[in-house]
Order: structure tokens, then C-alpha cells, then sequence
């Protein structure tokens, strides 16, 4: 069973949790300060996590039960567990459906809103694995599936939402839209092969990754916007700077006609951009006088 659980986990990438994370602890830290005039509580902290890790964990998962055909015949995807029986379907059934009652658990101890609202949660995230196969825009949905975390976040520690909330969540559901694009773009002869839809497939990897360069720069920019809602001090300007920096960075790895340093665009810079800003973000909430 250990070992099961460690494919799974491999196979989810588990550790890539880290992307959204530091977002959804910033809204927590945000609405703790702005309505609370204080911090989160550890035992809120700790439910939010196991929460973020749970509905990914069950979201991922899933999508690797919908798209187990296609991973079967696609050569970038073939060695993946569910693909070659290293794992059951049945196995990946049973580790979903966990999930998600430790997600809904979670919930329940944050607050009644937060649990109320767990549904709506797990069918946005459980609705992007079906996107690909109608809609050449499915990066947003995936972006916003994770894009949700700061709004959930706010929630679960004030049991109400701020509409600036909504700034950080477009601005998540961007930045992760625009590296998802960028990702699609070494899987657009599959994506043909395969009657799957993508940006770059409809429009060619040049144009892929222009919309992945403005879907970016709306990032900082919204960033820019709610920097300005809540009147942080400088951390937080300082810290978009550095996003910004490691946005253009990301963007320089990749060129049409050179996707080899891709992995090292998507992964190792996504998670340097989201860890920078919860540094430089927690720094300002904490200089923040309210």
C-alpha cells in the first residue's frame, strides 16, 4: 500500500503543490490582517493546507483517470503509472474519492461557508480534465481551478469574501494559464494526432507563446491593481518586481523553434515565482498598518 501511494503521489506530481500554495497563504494572511487586524491562526494554516493539498491531490488524480487513453498513446505521457498498470484505475478511484473526503473535512473545520462551498470547489477543478476535449481555452480553466485558492483562502479564515480577492484569483488563473500554454506547446502534434484542443494548436507555437507573453504581463499588472487595493507598503512592490523578472526569465527559455529548456521554464521557475511572492507578500502584510 506504501508503495502505491508513493506512485500516486510521483505520479500527480505531488510536489509541484507548491505552485499554488504560497497564493492561497497570502489571501489567508491578507484577510487575517485586513478584517482581523491579526494573524492567521496555526490550526487555520494547518486546514488550509491539508485542504490545498487534498483538492489537488484528488483533482490531479483524476485527471489522470480521464485522460488514461491518451496517455496511453502519447509518447511524452506512455510511462506514466496509470498508463502502463503500475496502478489500477480502481486504485486511482479509491484515492480520489479519499481526497476529496479529506478535503470536505477540511472544510468543515475552517467554517460553514467554506464547507458549503467545497462542492462547487471540487466540481471547477474535477471540470478542467474534460476541457481539452471541447475548447482550445482549457489553460484558463486550469488556471483558474487553482486560481480559486486565494478566494478560498480569505474565506476560510473570515467566513466572507472581499471583491479584491478576485484580483489575485485572475491574476493566478493567468499566470498559470499562460505557463499551461506554454507547456501545450510540446504536445501539439499529439494534440492534431488526437482531435484534443489547445492554443497552440490552433494557432501555431509563435502565436502560443505571445499569448502566453500577454496573459503575463496582465499578471503583474493585476498585481500592480491589488498591490494599490489594499495600499501595501513596499515589500509587495518589490516582490511583483521580482515576479516580473522571473516572468520575462521564464518566457526567455523558451523560443518556436527550441522547447528543450521547457521543463526548466514550467517547473523550476513557477515555483521559484510562486514562493518569491508569498516572501515578499508575508513581508509587506506584516510592515502593513491597517
Amino acid at each position: 500500500m506504501a508503495g502505491r501511494i508513493r506512485t500516486v503521489l510521483e505520479m500527480i506530481k505531488f510536489e509541484h503543490s507548491v505552485f499554488a500554495l504560497p497564493f492561497a497563504l497570502t489571501g489567508a494572511l491578507l484577510a487575517a490582517r485586513a478584517t482581523l487586524h491579526g494573524w492567521p491562526t496555526l490550526r487555520q494554516v494547518l486546514w488550509i493546507v491539508v485542504a490545498m493539498v487534498a483538492a489537488r491531490s484528488a483533482a490531479m488524480t483524476l485527471n489522470r483517470i480521464a485522460d488514461l487513453r491518451y496517455d496511453k498513446e502519447n509518447p511524452r505521457t506512455k510511462m506514466r503509472a496509470l498508463a502502463t498498470g503500475a496502478l489500477s484505475v480502481s486504485f486511482a478511484w479509491t484515492f480520489t474519492l479519499l481526497a476529496v473526503v479529506v478535503f470536505f473535512v477540511a472544510a468543515w473545520q475552517l467554517n460553514p461557508l467554506a464547507l458549503k462551498l467545497a462542492p462547487v470547489a471540487i466540481a471547477i477543478l474535477f471540470f478542467y480534465s474534460y476541457t481539452k476535449r471541447f475548447t482550445n481555452w482549457s489553460h484558463l480553466f486550469l488556471g483558474f481551478a487553482l486560481g480559486i485558492s486565494p478566494a478560498a483562502a480569505w474565506i476560510a479564515i473570515t467566513g466572507s469574501l472581499d471583491w479584491r480577492m478576485l484580483i489575485l484569483c485572475a491574476a493566478v488563473t493567468l499566470w498559470v494559464g499562460g505557463f499551461d500554454v506554454l507547456y501545450a506547446c510540446q504536445d501539439i502534434d499529439f494534440d492534431r494526432r488526437a482531435g484534443l484542443f489547445s492554443v497552440p494548436k490552433r494557432f501555431g507555437i509563435a502565436t502560443a507563446l505571445l499569448v502566453a507573453r500577454f496573459m503575463h504581463i496582465a499578471v503583474v499588472a493585476l498585481l500592480v491593481w491589488l498591490a494599490a487595493s489594499f495600499a501595501l507598503p513596499w515589500p509587495a512592490w518589490l516582490g511583483i518586481g521580482v515576479v516580473a523578472a522571473l516572468l520575462a526569465y521564464e518566457h526567455s527559455l523558451v523560443k518556436a523553434n527550441d522547447l528543450s529548456r521547457l521543463d526548466a521554464a514550467f517547473f523550476t521557475m513557477n515555483g521559484y515565482i510562486s514562493i518569491s511572492f508569498l516572501l515578499f507578500w508575508g513581508a509587506a502584510v506584516a510592515l502593513w498598518k491597517v
